[in-house]
């Protein structure tokens, strides 16, 4: 049996919790924020960051890319990440896109916890920028199409919900579906899916982590 180590609302957290969900993998998990008092976040990843996977026969997995990629390999159907070269990197370049608004996120939402007196204005403006670019580079990718890449459902997809739902949770005065419409039917029909129903953001979770 798979144990995951992390908790709702982590973006990084929720996207191993799809892919777990659309796999069909078994797992329990251990619900622990990275700078919880006593966490034992840091005994298993000495960066001290969620989510990680404890597996048998297998030293502690973390950062979720590197989590995905093992549960994708470790049951083969179905494939979220092509074998195939260039199928393979489309699905990697939207995986970083969808970290880096979440990265951008959480960011912000770290700045704006300072005090008043502490915060950067600029540094708030840089990271949206960063989500804005990366949602207007995911609206041009998609275009009209269903998926990311390709005819089904891959990771691309559903790491792309995953950020796009933080960014509705994270900052909301973001508006970016108003300008960027095809990409919101997106969104909503991934929230549709089971895998995300069950993954919804649990804000009794929260205090005091920050993601």
């Amino acid at each position: 049996m798979l144990t995951l180590i992390g908790l709702l609302p982590s973006p990084y957290v929720r996207k191993v919790c799809v892919v777990l969900a659309e796999k069909g993998i078994d797992y329990s998990m251990r619900v622990q924020g990275a700078t919880w008092p006593e966490t034992c976040v840091p005994d298993f990843n000495p960066l001290g960051k969620i989510p990680v996977l404890l597996a048998e026969r297998s030293p502690p997995l973390f950062d979720s890319r590197v989590i995905v990629e093992y549960l994708d390999g470790l049951k083969p159907e179905p494939r979220l990440i092509p074998e195939a070269f260039e199928s393979r990197i489309a699905v990697r370049r939207w995986e970083a896109l969808a970290d880096g608004i979440q990265d951008a996120a959480t960011a912000i939402v770290g700045e704006n916890r300072r005090a008043e007196n502490e915060r950067s204005p600029s540094y708030i403006t840089r990271q949206f920028g960063k989500v804005e670019r990366a949602i207007a580079e995911m609206a041009r990718a998609l275009g009209d199409r269903p998926h990311c890449c390709g005819n089904a459902i891959t990771l691309a997809d559903l790491a792309a919900g995953v950020a796009l739902a933080y960014a509705d949770y994270r900052l909301p005065t973001l508006q970016w579906r108003a300008t960027n419409p095809r990409l919101a039917r997106f969104a909503d029909a991934l929230d549709e899916r089971p895998s995300f129903q069950r993954t919804r953001n649990d804000p009794s979770r929260e205090a005091p982590d920050l993601p």
